[in-house]
C-alpha cells in the first residue's frame, strides 16, 4: 500500500545540503518515498531558510517538478494547529511541525520523513504514535 509521504525541514535540509550530517541517509532513502512529497508552506520556509540560495535553489526545482508538493491549508486548520504547539509548549513544537502532525491526523497512510526526535515525542490524536522514517 502507497502512504502519503510527508517531508520535514530536516530531510529537505538533508538532502540537499553537502554539508548536513544526514545527507546521506537522506539520498539513500529517496528511491523509496515514492514520486510525490507532500509539505506545507511552514517547512518551505524554514527550508529555503536553512538551505540559502545554493539549496534553495534546488529546493525550487523539486517544486516545479511536483516532487514536493504543498498538501495542507493553515487557514483550514488554524485551531488545531494551535492546540498543538499549546500541548507541547514544553518541547516547543514549531508551526512547521504542529502542521506536519494534524496533516497526519488528516491525510491517510502517513509517514513523516524527517530528522527531528522531536516526532518520537508528538502524538497524533493525542495517543497515536506518528509514523516517521528518521537516522
Amino acid at each position: 500500500m502507497v502512504k502519503t509521504v510527508l517531508v520535514d525541514t530536516g530531510f529537505l535540509v538533508a538532502l540537499l545540503s553537502r554539508e548536513d550530517r544526514h545527507r546521506a541517509w537522506a539520498a539513500a532513502h529517496v528511491p523509496q518515498l515514492g514520486q510525490i512529497w507532500v509539505t506545507c508552506e511552514a517547512v518551505l520556509s524554514e527550508a529555503f531558510h536553512l538551505l540559502g540560495p545554493a539549496g534553495g535553489s534546488k529546493l525550487a526545482e523539486l517544486l516545479r517538478r511536483g516532487v514536493v508538493v504543498p498538501g495542507f491549508d493553515l487557514g483550514d486548520e488554524l485551531e488545531p494547529v494551535l492546540s498543538l504547539m499549546d500541548k507541547y509548549s514544553d518541547v516547543p513544537m514549531s508551526m512547521a511541525d504542529a502542521c506536519l502532525v494534524r496533516m497526519t491526523e488528516t491525510l491517510a497512510d502517513p509517514v513523516v520523513v524527517t530528522t527531528d526526535t522531536d516526532f518520537r515525542i508528538y502524538r497524533r490524536h493525542s495517543r497515536q504514535v506518528i509514523p516517521c522514517l528518521m537516522p
